[in-house]
């Protein structure tokens, strides 16, 4: 008899040790900016509890997350909208998706010299970011901003190409995003990025033009993952949970008090997977 009910503690103790290994998961993320750290921390623990740990892994740049994801480096990447994900994928045949969304940051335009855009001269040098889609946001903003008209035939990412008129004289030079805060103080005003513009510091407040672009639904931040993994259910449901653990008042609570409502969430009642959910 002891030995029967031994068996039967080392076989429930095995059983509890796969039940416990079947739960515990890891998932990474890649991220672009030391502010998704804050941004994720309450998602963090929130699926510390369901016995899943989510590891954000930074990049320094936009080139890479997608890349590494593709290629299966990481699990998902959340740091890009989704004009820049179809560019993206388009040039690179990734195979990766919107699985979820997050925010919407603004594109404001910066400057260490002059208090608004109407001070802005001939000759006078504009930053703004170099890669295709938030380039196209920077012209835009610069449209709004009543330093250039865009051409009415441009698409949704209009170039240096689709500039109808320059009234303001301004000279446009496209820098990589992430050195167009450092570069501040050598021009006369710069878009920046909103990730680094926070990392680098700078409030919404002290923007001399707010982005008005924010209501535009391609400009939505979203998580992404590999289609390949969406046709595995149990990747789908775990993907589910990463996406719901980061839609909660516990994260826009870290938008509005620690950011000053700089993020805005968007898309928290589209569901990006349902059509993988079995």
């Amino acid at each position: 008899m002891k030995k029967i009910i031994a068996s039967v503690l080392v076989a429930g103790t095995l059983l509890a040790g796969t039940f416990a290994k079947a739960k515990n998961q890891t998932v990474t993320i890649g991220v672009v900016g030391a502010i998704y750290d804050d941004l994720w921390a309450p998602a963090k623990k929130a699926l510390k509890k369901d016995g899943i740990t989510l590891k954000t892994v930074q990049f320094a740049d936009y080139v890479t997350p997608n890349n590494a994801l593709n290629n299966g480096e990481i699990d998902l990447n959340a740091f890009q909208h989704r004009i820049f994900l179809k560019s993206d994928a388009d040039n690179h045949n990734y195979k990766i998706q919107n699985v979820g969304n997050t925010f919407i940051i603004p594109l404001n335009v910066y400057s260490k010299k002059i208090k608004s855009v109407k001070e802005l001269k001939k000759g006078d040098i504009v930053a703004i970011p170099n890669d295709v889609t938030n380039g196209g946001r920077a012209y835009k903003v610069l449209e709004a901003a009543g330093l250039i008209t865009i051409k009415k035939t441009a698409g949704f990412n209009p170039t240096a190409a689709d500039v109808e008129s320059n009234p303001s004289g301004i000279v446009i030079k496209e820098l990589a995003a992430n050195t167009i805060p450092s570069a501040l103080p050598d021009v006369a005003a710069a878009i920046v990025n909103g990730n680094y513009a926070l990392d680098f510091g700078l409030k919404t407040q002290e923007a001399i033009f707010k982005d008005t672009s924010v209501s535009e639904k391609e400009y939505w931040n979203l998580i992404a993952a590999r289609t390949s993994d969406l046709s595995n259910p149990e990747k789908v449901a775990l993907y589910d949970k990463v996406v719901k653990a980061f839609q909660t008042s516990a994260t826009e609570e870290v938008f509005n008090k620690e950011y000053g409502g700089y993020f805005i969430k968007e898309g928290w009642d589209e569901d990006e997977l349902k059509a993988y959910k079995k």
